[in-house]
């Protein structure tokens, strides 16, 4: 087999599987904590999920700059002094923002639920914004094993942490959120010990080179802003359901998104392994390799959506206190459809291609129509059912511009496709609200044999391709 095959075959391989890991706890999470802790409980503990998300924009594009810059490249090429002098550098402007953020925090807060969730906030932003430089260093140079068990540590101990606080009556928020700074803070440590000859180097090599760190911000920062613009676009909504409405209805919502996102860790396993690939290749095979991937996401997608159905009935059973919000999630499922492309192939070959303006463009574009729609569904007319389906609207919209974008860099021509996809979201909608499950799941399948028919050539064609690859000849199909 292809040497570079059975190496990408390989990081796919632990990706998917600590992805996998990943995958499981979070569902159990998903599954069991609802159930352990009361309504109001499990929305503070949503609402600091929530805040946690937005940590990483406190580097300002720094981590961001190094995977641009530095993707593609070898670790053993890596200069490990302007490396030590880099994480250094950014682990001291991380204390700093840290302990702002705790004096400020007693002084403007006086909920003291909210001062414990936003303190917890500034915690882990120090631990993971100073351990997503190693991240980022290690995906960047195709050290995948070692980012997989870093992912897998942070899990396991979490997941172990919350069993443990679980049997011992432990049910508080607060106690669910420890056992997550105390899983990422671990993890830090092993990330630290892969790539000790950055972290741990002669305090004589340190220095501070503010000229490296200004053009990995320079670069770095239309990233960033693009990535603060994109959690900007469910997130502005998702602010407003709960300015409009409760922290209780606030973690009803939460829950159906986190359920309806479930399946995105099969397309980040893909997505972390394909940008340094990508990097590598060459640039005139790009419109290929974008093809045959886009036809191997799409198929397995719209299929693994006759999951909700029987996905939906066992929630029923197992919370129905939740049965309103998982209702919702018809709405919400095909939203892994869109943000899943937008994941591993827009944003991918985006990046590849260093079309970060691009990027930013469309995540601007698609934050600001999240602020009219919020407005309207939140504040004007203050329908909560309106509120959902424009989360699964700004996320096919965002998608089908980035594809019609990079579509014209890469001189394709997807107009159909991209059509024959958003009928398929739209049937799998209706058929779900309108329809029962089994009724829906009959006429969802039905359609979805349609579709394969359709694009029967397509997929065999995409099938050679991958089987060529397999066979060792690569060389042909990327280089």
């Amino acid at each position: 087999m292809n040497l570079k095959v059975n190496n990408f075959i390989k990081n796919f391989s632990y990706t998917l599987s600590s992805n996998l890991l990943s995958m499981i706890i979070s569902t159990l999470i998903i599954l069991i904590i609802p159930k352990l802790i009361g309504i109001e409980d499990y929305g503070y503990y949503q609402l600091y999920l929530f805040y946690s998300t937005y940590v990483g924009f406190m580097h300002f594009g720094w981590n961001d700059g190094i995977y641009l810059r530095y993707g593609g490249k070898h670790y053993h090429d890596l200069d490990k002094k302007v490396f030590f002098s880099q994480f250094w550098m950014l682990t001291i402007f991380q204390l700093s923002i840290s302990f702002f953020i705790y004096g400020i925090t007693d002084i403007a807060v006086i909920d003291r639920n909210r001062i414990f969730i936003i303190k917890m906030t500034a915690m882990c932003m120090l631990i993971v914004n100073i351990r997503l430089m190693l991240i980022y260093i290690l995906q960047g140079t195709n050290r995948i094993k070692e980012y997989a068990q870093i992912t897998m540590m942070e899990k396991i101990l979490y997941c172990l942490l919350i069993a443990l606080f679980s049997l011992t009556n432990l049910r508080s928020y607060k106690f669910l959120i420890s056992a997550d700074i105390v899983g990422k803070t671990i993890s830090l440590l092993y990330a630290a010990y892969c790539c000790k000859d950055i972290v741990f180097n002669r305090l004589s090599s340190f220095y501070f080179n503010i000229k490296e760190t200004i053009n990995n911000i320079n670069v770095g920062i239309k990233l960033m802003f693009a990535n603060i613009a994109s959690l900007f676009i469910i997130g502005v909504v998702r602010f407003g359901i709960e300015h409009s409405w409760n922290v209780s209805t606030f973690g009803k919502v939460s829950l159906t998104l986190s359920i309806s996102n479930f399946m995105m860790v099969f397309i980040n396993a893909l997505g972390i392994i394909m940008f340094p690939v990508l990097r590598r290749s060459n640039k005139n095979k790009l419109p290929l390799i974008y093809k045959s991937f886009r036809t191997f996401l799409m198929t397995p997608l719209f299929g693994l959506l006759i999951v909700y159905y029987p996905i939906k009935i066992i929630l029923l059973i197992w919370i129905p206190q939740y049965k309103d919000s998982i209702n919702y999630m018809a709405i919400l499922f095909p939203m892994c459809v869109f943000e899943g492309k937008m994941a591993l192939l827009n944003n991918t070959f985006l990046k590849t291609l260093r079309k970060e303006k691009m990027i930013l463009t469309v995540n601007i574009a698609a934050a600001t129509l999240s602020v009219i729609l919020t407005f309207l569904s939140t504040i004007l007319i203050k329908n909560l059912f309106l509120a959902v389906i424009s989360i699964v609207i700004l996320s096919a919209f965002r998608c089908l511009l980035a594809e019609l974008i990079l579509s014209n860099i890469l001189g394709l021509s997807l107009y159909k496709d991209m059509l024959l996809e958003l009928v398929m979201t739209i049937i799998f909608i209706s058929t779900s609200w309108f329809l029962t499950s089994w009724y829906g799941s009959l006429v969802y399948i039905l359609i979805y044999i349609i579709y394969l028919l359709i694009n029967k050539t397509k997929i065999v064609e995409t099938a050679n391709t991958i089987y060529q690859l397999v066979r060792g000849n690569a060389k042909k199909t990327i280089h």
